[in-house]
């Protein structure tokens, strides 16, 4: 049975995240009742990254399989005049039978924005978290190198029973300017609320609440009353998703 593959770039504000809830606003509802208009029968999606409400996404995969031959630009055209202009289709493939947006990626990629400026810009509102001080990128990237490497962080995790919080983080990097700052974070995969829970505490590093050279052992702890400020979602965006070459 064929796959495809869809390429997606989203504005989150208006959605109550991406998986599909009774009664909701969501990415998924959107997009699975748009490709049912279109193709005529149910489509159940896969989803590299399942974000929360608020959270926006640069570079979301999502696959599906359907036991018929489909015209991919149409398709794209047709989803967008259907799912846009919150929703963009950026691209639409064929995909090899074995290829899972979920469980085919290797890595995922997060940036999560913090505006430090004395007024927040109103043109970037959605997408930034408007902190209203000054922080210290210096202590904060200090104690970002703690994070580098395969951890347990159920400190930063809303946990699932039977599930495990190990994670492999190969980036988390602070970029920007005095009053934006950029961070990035980029892992083989992530638990509910890492991201928003390691930028709240780099935050808290940033503000002079948190000791920065204590993280790994915040880290260690596994104790999620550890991190006392978890950042707003409509700072956050999935910014890519990585695949073996192959796929």
């Amino acid at each position: 049975m064929p796959t495809y593959r869809l390429d997606l770039a989203y504005d989150g504000s208006g959605f109550n995240g991406y998986a599909r809830q009774s009664g909701q606003p969501t990415i998924q509802g959107e997009l699975e009742t748009a490709l049912e208009t279109i193709l005529n029968t149910p489509v159940a999606t896969s989803v590299a990254g399942r974000t929360d409400a608020g959270v926006h996404a640069h570079g979301q995969v999502v696959s599906f399989q359907l036991d018929a031959e489909v015209d991919l630009e149409r398709l794209r055209r047709a989803l967008n005049g259907l799912v846009g202009p919150e929703i963009a289709v950026l691209a639409a493939s064929e995909v090899g039978g074995d290829f899972d947006a979920r469980h085919s990626a290797t890595w995922r990629r997060y940036r999560y924005l913090i505006n430090t400026a004395g007024a927040q810009d109103p043109l970037t509102r959605h997408i930034t978290w408007h902190v209203r001080r000054p922080l210290d990128p210096p202590a904060m990237t200090a104690a970002a190198v703690a994070f580098i490497g395969e951890h347990d962080f159920t400190t930063f995790c809303r946990s699932v029973v039977g599930r495990t919080n190990v994670r492999r983080v190969t980036e988390l990097t602070l970029r920007g300017s005095d009053e934006l700052i950029e961070v990035w974070m980029q892992a083989n995969a992530f638990c509910h609320q890492m991201v928003r829970s390691v930028v709240g505490y780099l935050y808290d590093v940033g503000r002079g609440f948190s000791d920065g050279s204590l993280a790994a052992d915040v880290i260690e702890a596994r104790d999620r009353a550890a991190v006392a400020t978890v950042a707003p979602p409509h700072g956050l965006t999935l910014w890519a998703v990585g695949y073996e070459s192959r796929s």
